[in-house]
């Protein structure tokens, strides 16, 4: 039987801000990609790339949201 460790609030935390400058980072890299190829005048839509880029940054937020509690003493 596997024993479950507990982290404490700030481990929690730090965790989270971890994971979550990395999703920041590729929701805003595919906003960039959309808005270079805005720019370039390129063959595939890029408000399509720019909404992708939102809608990943929302789906995260979301998660945390649901995921991290914070928990009241």
């Amino acid at each position: 039987m596997k024993i479950k460790r507990r982290l404490t609030q700030a481990e929690e935390f730090e965790i989270m801000k971890i994971t979550f400058d990395k999703f920041l980072w590729v929701g805003v890299i595919i906003m960039l990609f959309g808005l270079y190829q805005l720019f370039q005048e390129a063959a595939i839509n890029p408000i399509y790339v720019i909404l992708i880029g939102a809608v990943i940054l929302v789906i995260f937020m979301i998660i945390i949201a649901k995921e991290y509690e914070i928990k009241r003493v």
